[in-house]
């Protein structure tokens, strides 16, 4: 390779990477402090996975020539604030479909263990106590899935098995599908008096901010469960809190507003409440769907053809 191949710079070593077009020079940078070589020189910048914002972006300002950033994300709110360093044209990519299997499959785990008490009886065995009872089921629950895309979709997929009740179904713009209609926002205070289970799967926009505060969660049924593997602030923790110390609804979260969730907050002991630390697509389901997916879009971009999931391009 001579000085003018240009650099694309990966969360991963080339070589472990199937398909990777030799019309660049790929340099390994997963956050460290160092950078792997001169960011002038890149123009396709995948970015790190599972680091802070702070890190996901430091390179940005320095990178003149980047025509792509690639997130390893379906989310892209890490990055959105700092689009200002880029020259216009560039495209930013995100990673819809890569946790698509990974996030589903945790958001029915969440659901199950929650109506299921599975909590409970792991901290019964914990201290030796046998915790028989009668616990709710998901089979003719009905379900309102929120954020209707790939992941949503997927959640329904597997909702079928359970025989639950009738779901419906919310998304930024209403449309039909073949298992229904897709609502809008404006439709949540008519469906939230009748799901059992709310499940939070929409991308973080300013429409989705704080959606889940007050008048949303006094509009869900007395027991209801809300599951949320979207982001933390589209829930209203203050107001979450509110209805799960009262006794009257029930949550499930892989998403924590602040996160991490620190050490003395009262999410951490509310009654009802299951948490886990955001890891709806760190799963062993991402490295070969994140590695396929950039052997495709780098493929892609060699060959000057459109790009998979673009989100936005620069002005």
């Amino acid at each position: 390779m001579t000085a003018m191949t240009p650099d694309v710079w990966l969360p991963f070593p080339a070589e472990e990477i199937e398909g990777l077009p030799d019309a660049f020079r790929y340099r390994l940078w997963d956050g460290e402090d160092a950078f792997p070589a001169d960011p002038a020189d890149c123009v396709f910048y995948v970015t790190p996975y599972m680091k802070s914002p702070e890190v996901t972006v430091r390179p940005l300002a320095s990178m003149p020539a980047v025509r792509v950033v690639q997130t390893l994300t379906a989310g892209i709110d890490d990055v959105l604030g700092r689009l200002g360093d880029l020259r216009p044209g560039v495209r930013l990519c995100n990673a819809a479909g890569v946790h698509t299997a990974s996030t589903a499959e945790l958001a029915l785990a969440l659901t199950l263990a929650s109506l299921r008490g599975i909590p409970g009886m792991v901290r019964g065995q914990d201290r030796e106590e046998w915790r028989s009872g009668f616990y709710d089921a998901l089979a003719d629950k009905s379900v309102l899935i929120i954020g209707y895309g790939s992941i949503g979709s997927a959640i329904e997929d597997r909702l079928v098995a359970f025989e639950c009740g009738p779901v419906a179904r919310v998304a930024r713009t209403a449309r039909t599908t073949g298992r229904g209609p897709v609502h809008t926002l404006a439709d949540l205070p008519g469906l939230l008096p009748r799901a059992d289970v709310v499940i939070l799967v929409t991308p973080l926009t300013d429409a989705t901010r704080g959606l889940v505060g007050a008048d949303f969660l006094s509009r869900m049924k007395d027991g209801a469960l809300l599951v949320n593997v979207a982001r933390g602030p589209v829930v209203d923790t203050k107001s979450l809190l509110a209805e799960v110390e009262s006794g009257r609804l029930r949550a499930a979260l892989d998403v924590t507003d602040p996160e991490p969730l620190p050490a003395g907050h009262p999410l951490w002991h509310a009654p009802n409440v299951l948490i886990t630390p955001h890891v709806g697509g760190s799963s062993s389901a991402f490295e070969p769907r994140a590695k396929r997916l950039l052997a495709r879009q780098l493929a892609r971009f060699a060959a000057g053809e459109p790009l998979e999931h673009t989100v936005l391009i620069t002005e």
